[in-house]
């Protein structure tokens, strides 16, 4: 919950602004240990609709969250500490009530005594990417936080790159889905229904495929309202269960590294995301078994997360860590294992992750843009032959009517 609140500040001054608590009481004690000297304090927001506007996490874009990353970093670096830092921050972002109430929060968090992570992963304003997140944890207890920061800064504008690119290159592909779905709509719902009027009245036998056509026209028809709220429903529910059920996420991250390209395009990525946090903790002074235990929890897919983690498991316990990832990593490249044995044999394995991260964006890129080049014809095609596959349905009774009367 959003608070407002208005007093007086330790030097005297007057000063308005909002504190996330969860309720009144946690919002008062927030305040007095900021040693704020309060007049009001009311929820933030009339009515039902701003309430449940403000428990909703709100997202920044990469951007935002690149800079936002780079500026704790440069007051990091000059040595102020992480609380003082926050509060230099809020400055930079006087006009933006969001982030002033993000800032507020972790800033109240750890006045209490929390650390950065902490306060970041308890605060409800913005949604933060895990990654992230366990990136700013093991940076804490690496005492490598600035060093971390604009790493993760690099990579959330690579990754945004990337991103970039690729919507780009979805647009017109997009834009042929959609006329296309409009176009057969219209076509099973409009055209379709006139013609079938006329093979009626000619009451003559039809082929199965223009049976079928009709069939799903009539379907489509009288129950479009009903297959959009099965839809709608069925994605909803797909959302919930993926966040709030551990067994469906492992079985579903199963079944996408399952997928011919999909499949290479998201262990490449987990590859890659491992390979850069890696070297960016070693290269900071973290242990290699610190930052191979560590940078494992920072995985998405369940299924590699867990072959990870169970590697380096073996790791802490005075195993090679090549040999563990060769024992548990099912979706792990040989070509991967070999590489880390070889920077084990020769105490280079900063630089070999390094290397390999590179290696593995560089390989997705590739992987993304042939596929991208791939699906547009294959969706013109596609769509081609469903009209066409519509249009040979409706015509065929009329041939074989020329042909019986000829």
């Amino acid at each position: 919950m959003i608070f407002k609140y208005s007093g007086y500040d330790s030097h005297g001054k007057r000063v308005k602004a909002r504190i996330e608590a969860n309720d009144l009481d946690e919002a008062k004690r927030k305040l007095k240990a900021k040693g704020i000297l309060f007049d009001s304090i009311t929820e933030s927001g009339e009515g039902l609709l701003s309430r449940l506007s403000f428990k909703r996490s709100h997202k920044l874009t990469s951007k935002q969250l690149a800079q936002f990353s780079k500026n704790i970093a440069i007051y990091l670096r000059s040595g102020i500490p992480i609380v003082n830092v926050i509060k230099l921050a809020k400055s930079q972002y006087e006009d933006d009530g969001i982030m002033v109430d993000f800032l507020n929060s972790l800033e109240s968090s750890m006045n209490e005594g929390n650390s950065f992570y902490a306060a970041l992963d308890s605060q409800h304003i913005i949604a933060l990417p895990s990654f992230y997140k366990q990136s700013i944890k093991v940076a804490e207890e690496s005492g490598s936080m600035s060093e971390v920061l604009f790493e993760m800064a690099r990579f959330v504008e690579e990754q945004d790159k990337v991103s970039g690119q690729v919507k780009q290159a979805l647009i017109y592909p997009m834009v042929i889905v959609v006329i296309s779905i409009f176009m057969v709509a219209f076509m099973l719902t409009t055209v379709v229904p006139k013609i079938t009027k006329m093979f009626a009245q000619l009451k003559q036998e039809l082929p199965g495929i223009t049976k079928f056509v009709i069939a799903s026209g009539d379907f489509l028809g009288h129950y479009w309202l009903h297959i959009v709220a099965v839809i709608i429903i069925g994605s909803l529910l797909f959302s919930y269960f993926l966040k709030k059920s551990p067994r469906f996420r492992y079985l579903f991250d199963s079944t996408m590294l399952r997928l011919p390209l999909f499949g290479k395009i998201i262990r490449t990525f987990e590859l890659a995301r491992f390979s850069y946090i890696t070297s960016v903790l070693t290269r900071s002074g973290v242990t290699f078994v610190h930052a191979v235990k560590l940078s494992s929890g920072i995985l998405d897919n369940q299924v590699m997360k867990k072959e990870f983690e169970s590697a380096s498991k073996d790791v802490v316990e005075g195993k090679k860590f090549s040999s563990s990832l060769a024992k548990h990593g099912k979706h792990v490249d040989k070509s991967f294992i070999q590489a880390i044995a070889l920077g084990e044999e020769t105490s280079e394995v900063p630089m070999v992750m390094e290397n390999l991260a590179d290696l593995y964006f560089s390989e997705n890129r590739d992987k993304i843009n042939v596929f991208l080049s791939l699906m547009e014809p294959m969706l013109i095609l596609f769509v081609g032959a469903t009209i066409g596959f519509i249009v040979i349905a409706m015509l065929l009774p009329i041939f074989s009517m020329n042909m019986a009367n000829m």
